[in-house]
């Protein structure tokens, strides 16, 4: 049996965001797909059993579940200077950077192999929407993955070329992209979600980490804007680093406390509603490797205002209406403006909704699972 070890310890980190759903669609979809004569051990830190058992009950099929003495933090920092590989070698499946990247000798030993995912070069890019400990590790870990990665996946072109202006990968790059979970459907009581979460008949709505990267704060100064439609704003999400706190923002850009609420965590059945009844979808990242919401926005027909973030843009294609960041003064007159052009305009809405559905096709877990085999195979 040929064992595929995928590091997925995102999961069960304490905000596991975009990286922490991607981690568990891309684990599934290699479980339904493992080749004859493969499986899938699962590889994390140190955590209290019940979180283990959460770990199996969500990813039926798993072969094992490899359990590092460390816990995440710790096995972070070890994998960072390189004292701990992980035991028993083989081949080793990282679902962001957080990967056991020592030497090896890729040549006359090929069944020891580790490949490396890095979602965006934000460290790069955006330093300043990252924490300085973040954007640390995150550079010395893609350093180790330019030294000792026999692969690196990222989730877009506009990654893969970012990425080649600090680290010349070269044909070590993959293109793997994410895609909609088969359970993000809108249920059959959908009106009882709907009454459940309070939802008015007609919102924007926003999903994302709150983090200063999100570009929640120009988002809810659009709001303010006298050009902006008048609608509530949604926004679904956990609280990440950076102390975004949306009330105050709201308070200072002097919009009265109903106009803007936060929802936190929700289900995929709860996610589902709220994206299909939103009147807008708005995704306003200053910086991002793929934008999985979009593309769950755009499965669900849902007309979309996107920045101009070159991966967004090419997730998107043609199926939103894009707006530029810069120069930042100006870029919440721009947001409110966009979002004011997809609510009044039922025309350009209608032909967004039907731009999304086609467009998201083009994305499938399996498809992406497949192609993480194919690049363990041919390496």
């Amino acid at each position: 049996m040929t064992t595929l070890r995928v590091v997925v310890d995102q999961i069960l980190a304490p905000v596991p965001g975009g990286i922490g759903r991607y981690t568990e669609e891309i684990t599934r979809g290699l479980i339904a797909s493992a080749p004859q004569g493969c499986d899938v051990e699962a590889v994390v830190a140190a955590h209290p059993q019940a979180e283990y058992d959460d770990l199996a009950d969500r990813l039926p099929g798993l072969s094992n579940i490899a359990k590092s003495p460390l816990g995440r933090r710790e096995m972070a920092l070890a994998w960072q200077l390189g004292v701990v590989g992980l035991r028993g070698g083989g081949m080793v499946h990282a679902t962001s950077l957080m990967a056991p990247l020592v030497k090896h000798d890729r040549l006359h030993d090929p069944g020891n192999q580790t490949v490396a995912t890095i979602h965006d070069t934000v460290p790069w890019t955006n330093p300043e929407t990252l924490t300085p400990r973040g954007v640390q590790w995150h550079k010395a870990m893609t350093k180790r993955a330019y030294k000792y990665a026999d692969a690196v996946v990222v989730p877009t072109h506009a990654v893969a070329a970012d990425l080649d202006e600090w680290y010349r990968f070269g044909d070590r790059i993959r293109v793997i992209g994410g895609a909609v979970s088969d359970a993000l459907v809108v249920p059959d009581d959908p009106d009882t979600i709907a009454e459940s979460l309070g939802l008015p008949d007609r919102y924007a709505l926003s999903v994302g980490t709150v983090e200063p990267r999100k570009g929640i704060e120009p988002l809810i100064k659009a709001l303010a804007h006298p050009d902006a439609p008048d609608l509530p704003l949604l926004i679904v999400g956990p609280e990440g680093w950076g102390d975004v706190r949306v009330a105050d923002i709201a308070e200072e850009a002097g919009l009265p406390a109903e106009r803007v609420r936060t929802l936190g965590f929700v289900s995929d059945a709860q996610l589902a509603v709220l994206l299909q009844r939103a009147s807008v979808f708005v995704f306003p990242s200053l910086a991002e490797g793929f934008g999985l919401p979009v593309v769950e926005a755009l499965s669900l027909g849902t007309p979309s205002v996107i920045s101009d973030a070159p991966a967004l843009v090419e997730v998107a294609a043609d199926a939103a209406v894009v707006v530029a960041r810069e120069p930042a003064a100006e870029y919440p007159e721009r947001l409110a403006q966009a979002m004011y052009q997809v609510v009044a305009d039922l025309e350009l809405s209608s032909r967004l909704g039907i731009a999304g559905l086609d467009r998201a096709r083009a994305f499938s877990w399996r498809d992406s699972a497949d192609k993480v085999w194919q690049l363990h195979a041919d390496l």
